[in-house]
């Protein structure tokens, strides 16, 4: 049996493992599809570019988090395109991807990834990974104190009018609800990006960090893990305020609650995947609710072979006949990413896109 069911949650784990109220039971650990080839130095996160015109070309990006780190770039076998790969970063951090940007008029899909030690932006467009940032845009430039600028986790938010943002997270920062900014992303007017602040919001509980960060697109939310504390939920849209809308998974990790991402089995539909890192295990909730909108309760939790998996990505787009359903990318500490089938997170539990 391949996952652990709502009602199998009546084995307290040992209390020198966590003093919550984590359950478990025996459950088969799910093998990827594929690793990819190693990096360097250290995996962290992955994103998964979709190609519109052949989805059986379209690529992983991951980061390989050192002073001379990388993006990585991969096919949908694991296979590293070296051609493609970006070298020379300043510890990259997180990465994530949105499509049609407007440049010089014309649309660009990009990837955009947290240059850590320069505390700059780093953007590229795909899939040619050629950088169109004129060197890096900083971040959180008005704050003072140099833990408080400590870039890490980005996330993109593509809204309906098509407008970019990144949400940008931090090492540390404030208690006070202005722990995330968000930036819009435009064309500087010489075909290059620029970023203008927009907002910041995001409240913090001060236990640990907050750098993991997801975005739907869809139904306008984003999703940060506040690690050891819970899931926060915030509106995407700056208009909407910054009303807290939810916090979820507390007492539901081993430890740290990490990489977030979101399987869409329709428009308004489908789960949310959180990592528990120390556990080697993800969680994984109700994407539109159950009594409400913001009523994120688990459904199931599905063991992988990762090991302190920290980034993940997931698509419900076929791509090919190995990923027929969709695509879960999750990063490992073995310096390799590993891809899972949709259908075999799913098993019998969970919905599947385009399932015949």
């Amino acid at each position: 049996m391949l996952f652990m069911t709502a009602c199998s949650f009546d084995k307290t784990v040992e209390a020198e493992k966590s003093d919550s109220a984590i359950s478990e039971k025996d459950s088969a650990v799910l093998k990827p599809v594929y690793r990819t080839d190693p990096v360097e130095f250290d995996t962290d996160d992955p994103a998964i570019w979709i190609n519109k015109t052949d989805p059986s070309q379209s690529l992983v990006i991951g980061t390989d988090k050192d002073e001379n780190g990388a993006l990585y770039v991969y096919d949908l076998k694991g296979k590293q395109i070296v051609s493609k790969t970006v070298k020379s970063l300043q510890r990259p951090n997180n990465v994530d991807v949105a499509y049609g940007l407007i440049l010089n008029g014309k649309p660009v899909d990009i990837a955009v990834t947290s240059e850590r030690m320069t505390q700059n932006l780093r953007i590229f467009s795909l899939p040619d990974m050629k950088a169109i940032d004129g060197g890096g845009i900083p971040v959180y430039e008005a704050e003072t104190g140099e833990m408080f600028r400590d870039l890490m986790g980005v996330s993109l938010h593509t809204d309906k009018s098509g407008k970019i943002y990144v949400i940008a997270g931090r090492k540390s920062g404030p208690t006070d609800g202005t722990y995330l900014w968000q930036y819009l992303l435009e064309d500087n007017g010489k075909g290059l990006v620029k970023a203008s602040l927009v907002r910041k919001f995001g409240q913090y509980s001060g236990k640990k960090e907050i750098e993991s960060i997801a975005v739907d697109n869809e139904l306008g939310y984003i999703y940060y893990s506040d690690e050891q504390f819970g899931i926060r939920k915030y509106y995407a849209d700056p208009a909407k305020g910054n009303e807290e809308l939810a916090i979820f998974g507390q007492g539901e990790y081993l430890d740290d609650n990490e990489g977030i991402s979101i399987y869409k089995d329709s428009d308004s539909t489908g789960y949310i995947l959180v990592s528990d890192q120390a556990a080697n295990q993800f969680h994984i909730y109700s994407r539109e609710g159950q009594s409400n909108a913001h009523d994120h309760v688990r459904i199931t939790t599905v063991k992988t072979s990762t090991n302190n998996s920290d980034g993940s990505e997931t698509v419900s787009v076929p791509l090919n006949e190995d990923f027929k359903h969709g695509l879960f990318v999750a990063m490992s500490d073995d310096k390799t990413f590993q891809y899972y089938r949709w259908e075999d997170i799913a098993g019998t539990k969970l919905r599947i896109r385009n399932k015949q």
